[in-house]
């Protein structure tokens, strides 16, 4: 038997590809409308404070059907992600 040894963020990142794999081979699709603990994931940030800027900022669109409860555009998410992209040299 072979061992394998990863760091935690090489795990994670495969989990991620391997995921994003089979949600494409079987046509499943994200929600546009996610919640503030997975943007807070998928913008990898801690702080709920942060995200809150994101918005008061205009920078990520959000929508807030109830006083309590808001909802990120995923699009959108990924959009300020990718504005913020360094070219490689």
């Amino acid at each position: 038997m072979e061992v394998i040894c990863l760091e935690d963020e090489a795990f994670y990142a495969l989990i991620d590809r391997v995921v994003s794999r089979i949600k494409e081979k079987e046509g499943i699709k994200e929600d546009r409308w996610i919640s503030t603990e997975e943007a807070m994931t998928k913008l990898r940030i801690k702080s709920k404070t942060t995200l809150q800027k994101l918005r008061d900022e205009g920078k990520i669109r959000f929508s807030q059907p109830q006083k309590k409860i808001i909802l990120y555009d995923n699009d959108s998410l990924l959009e300020y992600l990718e504005k913020h992209v360094k070219p490689s040299l």
